[in-house]
């Protein structure tokens, strides 16, 4: 009868939410903790793959102001090329 109690016991609900959940927190620490060590071996490898993944979450702003800067540039030229423009045809 004891075995019987003891298997109830290790299949109820709570027991396999709280096994679960401790073996969660002890694989999250362990990946925390090779991450630290992997970063410290290689700080630059590290940095690139960060802004790697940064400049790929943030494309569509950063292709936004890229545009803008570019068009920017593009309409100052044009600027420029009319203010020469008038000023030959004074001359």
């Amino acid at each position: 009868m004891a075995t019987a109690h003891e298997l109830q016991e290790r299949l109820s609900p709570k027991t396999l939410a709280r096994n679960t959940w401790q073996g969660a927190k002890e694989k999250g620490a362990d990946l925390a903790e090779n991450t630290v060590d992997a970063v410290r071996a290689r700080p630059f490898a590290a940095t690139g793959v960060v802004a790697a993944v940064t400049m790929f979450l943030a494309r569509e702003p950063l292709m936004d102001l890229a545009g803008k800067l570019v068009g920017e540039k593009r309409k100052g030229r044009k600027t420029a090329r009319a203010k020469q423009d008038d000023t030959r045809t004074r001359q």
